[in-house]
C-alpha cells in the first residue's frame, strides 16, 4: 500500500510562489503516474498537473499551465509542485495522488485527469492566496 503525504501549503499574497511536496512510502514500479489535484470550496476536485514517473512526461490543466511546474525530486524522493504567480482563484485544498502501475498497461487508455484512475491519495494541504 502506497502512503502519500503533502507538505508546503500555506498562505501567500497574490503574485507570490509556493512549493508543494508529496512524499510517498514507495516509488517502486507499483506507481505509474502521480498527479496534483485541487478542490476549491463549492467546486469539484480537478487535476492540475500530472507526471509520468518512467518517462518524465508532464501534463497541465490550462488554468495552471505556464505558472506551475511538476517535477520528480530524486534527492528527496518526492514529487513537487512549484506554483508561481499565484492568484486568489488558486485558493484550494491541494491533493497528491498516485496511479497504480496497471494504469499504464493499455497504451492511450490513461487520461491522467480522472480521479478514478488514482488509487492512492494524500490527506491534502491548504493553499490560500489573498
Amino acid at each position: 500500500h502506497v502512503q502519500l503525504v503533502e507538505s508546503g501549503g500555506g498562505s501567500v499574497q497574490a503574485g507570490g510562489s509556493l512549493r508543494l511536496s508529496c512524499g510517498a512510502s514507495t516509488y517502486t514500479y507499483s506507481i505509474y503516474s502521480m498527479a496534483w489535484f485541487r478542490q476549491a470550496p463549492g467546486k469539484e476536485r480537478e487535476a492540475i498537473a500530472t507526471i509520468y514517473l518512467t518517462s518524465g512526461g508532464t501534463y497541465y490543466a490550462a488554468s495552471v499551465e505556464g505558472r506551475f511546474i511538476v517535477s520528480k525530486n530524486y534527492a528527496m524522493s518526492t514529487v513537487d509542485l512549484q506554483m508561481n504567480s499565484l492568484q486568489p482563484e488558486d485558493t484550494a485544498m491541494y491533493y497528491c495522488a498516485a496511479a497504480p502501475a496497471c494504469m499504464g498497461w493499455v497504451p492511450g487508455a490513461f487520461s491522467g485527469a480522472a480521479e478514478s484512475e488514482y488509487k492512492h491519495w494524500g490527506p491534502g494541504t491548504q493553499v490560500t492566496v489573498s
